[in-house]
């Protein structure tokens, strides 16, 4: 197959990430040409403040070395700029008239620093605080000079100034044209407390001036104020925000606002050319942290690798300052004007501060001082719009190094909650690797999962991590155990298995992944034929396109298996199986009830009689018998071929007959068991609705629970009636009746795809962790997704249903 050409323009972090995740998801399908602007390899940016204090040696923030590029074939023009994109031509030329021809074209030309349009700025001894250069005159600078000045109070500006103290310099001067420092990010009590802190390190804070002009003959000697005063300094560093780096795409004849317009797709108005990082503008933002530039080059990369993609859909913004001795973080609106309520904590004795923005019972902000233990947690709860009760349920962590209270943070996280906020790397992922591996040092940590490679706030955590699992040694080691007598695969390593061969039949899968008994048994049939259901829905989902024919013969084939096995209907202990009639949320009419009855009589059924649940079942039938009472009550007919149903939902009496109900329990448990009539599931689910928080339909412990309350719908997950009894919990509150159901429906489809046969929900929840659900169901776009295939799930099992009946 003939490789595409691709070019990108810009050498930065956010367009070689782009490559990195092209590389993983086709190898071998481009021929890569890089043309960066500076004379390095791709570096950290946002590390050089960490070189600039000190803490961090030069060579230690590149992240690919010029080897890298060579072993992957891909051409690097380094210290070379791009002067035109000829796109109707698809040719771009650089400054040594050079020409590159591109069949896929990725702008990621970044930023720009925001230079105030001062007399003097031109002046020796004036810089900017963004690349090496910048950063390697302030070296050079601070060892023959001892005044600075840093205009700009900001994360970036706070940063040079740490540096420039680290460096030896005495006088060491802020200026900055608000009231508070950060005032973007920060609120003014935590600004106030950011400010006394930084003057015992030795910063001069100038709040409220403005500067005037940069005086001085032959470098600069001074600053003068627009209030009439003068600063004698010998360096001005200028960090007082950037701006999009849009000439070359401007004049190119691509589309610019603020920055270069891109789509969903990260697709600009020019055919094939793509933009990444800060030169793009996405729904009218424009990114300057690292944590959404990857993730647009997630997307970007299945973009051009031409697979499917839900799209980027924007971010949530948050600062992490990284001042040696300074714990800062913040996120999203923290404004007394943007909320509602809030909570507050403050310790004058640890000189700790926490403030968790409230706006309409969600989380919507957070900053914290002094203590950034819980900014990961936080963060999560900001992106899901979490609602006020999880922090009743949590209490904060308490955390300001590798401390106990940062080790039994981190202990008690699911292997899914995300510790590396700018990477995306789980705790699960650094474990892993930490044993697979054998590490022992964060740096070891840190280039094998790039957790803490990109702002470094994460270290803590990641260091706690380590230190957990290096002191657990194999005590934690999970022991594989089969799934039956017929492998020697577990459960997880059969769902993995089936995956990787996309095998269709359970014929086809005992015979690939070498059964034992070429039938197997009771475990491992429908075990299998689960999985094979299950993925083949998401692949008929997704690009392969698997035809709805295609999952009709297979049904057909496996049908008479399934059906002998129970298929939709309950197995009972003495082979027999049960029929429990559809009644939508508990409400019969005559007309059912009469053939119910019907069916009673003519398939002589030997006992019906009401379950625990006050549900009628239909007991003691052959499969065959099973099917016939099924079509007579108007049931399905083999509908569940290949998974475990919903049971019916139980529901109290309802608005009209509870006492103390605020809801209608009857209706939404009516529209909940119409949406999840046709799920396929790893085991059978209960679901439950009651009209008030007296529970009494039995919320608590159903695997679903919805109660009525005040404000509108708790939804609870992951209860337990069983041998085991649990305590349903609480994922989220609701005002409105539609979207309760249609999360549920979404928490149901993700754990059908993501359970292993059997698993109950209560299992799959400890194991996946509560944060993590939330954030995965209370994403909008992730939400659409799965109610999506929630719902081409429920069409595809009518028309199997249809055609094999």
């Amino acid at each position: 197959m003939t490789r595409q050409k691709l070019v990108l323009i810009g050498n930065g972090m956010a367009g070689v990430r782009c490559i990195e995740e092209i590389l993983k998801l086709r190898p071998d399908a481009f021929d890569i040409t890089i043309v960066g602007a500076e004379p390095h390899p791709n570096y950290n940016r946002i590390m050089l403040s960490k070189v600039l204090q000190g803490d961090t040696p030069m060579s230690a923030i590149t992240i690919n070395e010029y080897a890298w590029y060579e072993e992957r074939g891909i051409t690097l023009y380094t210290g070379e700029t791009v002067t035109y994109i000829d796109t109707a031509n698809q040719v771009v030329h650089t400054d040594r008239r050079r020409t590159t021809a591109y069949d896929k074209l990725i702008i990621a030309t970044g930023s720009l620093p925001f230079m105030l349009p001062l007399p003097g700025i031109d002046k020796p001894g004036v810089t900017a605080f963004r690349n090496m250069k910048d950063c390697e005159l302030m070296v050079e600078t601070a060892a023959n000079y001892k005044r600075a000045a840093v205009i700009g109070g900001g994360l970036l500006g706070l940063e040079a100034a740490r540096g420039l103290l680290n460096l030896g310099m005495e006088d060491v001067h802020v200026i900055h044209n608000s009231r508070y420092l950060m005032n973007r990010q920060l609120d003014p009590q935590a600004a106030n407390m950011l400010r006394q802190e930084l003057e015992q390190q030795g910063m001069k804070i100038w709040l409220e001036k403005n500067t005037d002009r940069i005086i001085g003959r032959k470098r600069v000697e001074a600053l003068q104020f627009t209030d009439g005063t003068r600063l004698n300094v010998d360096l001005v560093v200028i960090a007082v925000g950037i701006k999009p780096n849009v000439r070359l795409a401007a004049e190119s004849g691509i589309e610019v606002n603020r920055a270069i317009v891109v789509n969903d797709r990260m697709e600009t108005s020019a055919p094939n050319v793509y933009a990444v990082g800060e030169c793009a503008e996405h729904r009218g933002m424009v990114y300057g942290l690292v944590a959404p530039l990857y993730e647009q080059g997630k997307v970007l990369a299945q973009a051009i690798c031409e697979q499917d993609t839900e799209g980027y859909h924007g971010s949530v913004l948050y600062s992490q300052l990284k001042v040696s001795g300074v714990d800062v973080f913040s996120v999203g609106d923290i404004e007394d004007s943007q909320l509602s309520t809030m909570q507050m904590a403050y310790d004058g004795i640890r000189r700790t501060y926490r403030k968790i923005g409230i706006r309409d019972n969600r989380i919507v902000g957070a900053v914290l001082f002094g203590d950034s233990g819980d900014s990961n947690k936080l963060l999560g709860y900001v992106k899901q719009g979490a609602d006020i009760s999880v922090l009743q349920q949590e209490a904060p962590t308490s955390s300001g190094g590798t401390g106990g209270g940062t080790t039994e943070y981190v202990s008690g996280l699911s292997d899914s909650e995300t510790i590396c906020s700018c990477n995306g790397v789980s705790k699960g992922t650094i474990t892993a690797v930490i044993r697979e591996q054998g590490l022992e040092t964060f740096e070891q940590v840190r280039e094998c999962t790039r957790a803490a490679s990109s702002c470094g706030g994460c270290k803590p955590l990641v260091s706690a991590l380590l230190q957990c699992v290096l002191e657990s040694g194999d005590e934690d080691a999970v022991q594989v155990t089969p799934l039956c007598g017929c492998t020697t695969l577990s459960r997880e390593q059969l769902k993995d298995a089936i995956a990787a061969s996309r095998t269709s039949s359970f014929r086809e899968a005992v015979t690939a992944l070498g059964w034992k008994t070429a039938d197997g048994c009771m475990f491992c049939r429908p075990a299998i034929r689960y999985y094979i259901g299950v993925l083949g829905r998401l692949s008929a989902n997704g690009r392969d396109q698997v035809s709805t024919a295609a999952l009709t013969a297979a049904a057909d084939t496996e049908a008479a298996d399934t059906l002998a096995e129970g298929g939709a209907y309950a197995a009972l202990a003495n082979g027999t199986y049960a029929v429990q009639p559809r009644l939508y949320g508990g409400v019969a009419t005559a007309d059912q009830l009469r053939r119910i009855a019907d069916a009673i009589e003519r398939y002589q059924v030997p006992l019906a009689k009401l379950n625990g649940d006050g549900r009628l079942e239909l007991l003691g039938l052959s499969a065959a018998e099973a099917a016939g009472v099924s079509q007579t009550i108007g049931g399905p007919v083999a509908a569940h071929m290949y998974g475990r149903p919903v049971a019916s939902v139980v529901t109290c009496g309802g608005i009209a007959y509870e006492r103390g109900a605020v809801r209608d329990s009857i209706a939404v448990g009516a529209a909940l068991e119409r949406r999840l009539e046709q799920l396929q599931l790893p085991t059978t689910v209960s679901a439950a609705v009651s009209a008030s928080p007296l529970h009494r339909a039995g919320s608590l412990v159903r695997d679903i629970g919805i109660v009525g309350v005040p404000s509108g719908w708790e939804l609870y997950i992951g209860g337990s009636a069983g041998i085991e009894v649990k305590e349903a919990k609480l994922l989220l509150t609701e005002p409105e009746e539609r979207a309760v159901v249609d999360i549920a429906t979404a928490v149901l489809q993700l754990y059908a795809e993501e359970a292993l046969y059997g698993e109950p929900v209560w299992q799959w929840l400890e194991r996946i962790g509560v944060v993590a659900l939330r954030e995965r169901a209370l994403d909008p776009r992730s939400r659409r997704a799965l109610l999506l295939r929630a719902q081409n799930e429920a069409g595809q099992s009518m028309a199997i249903r249809g055609e094999c009946s």
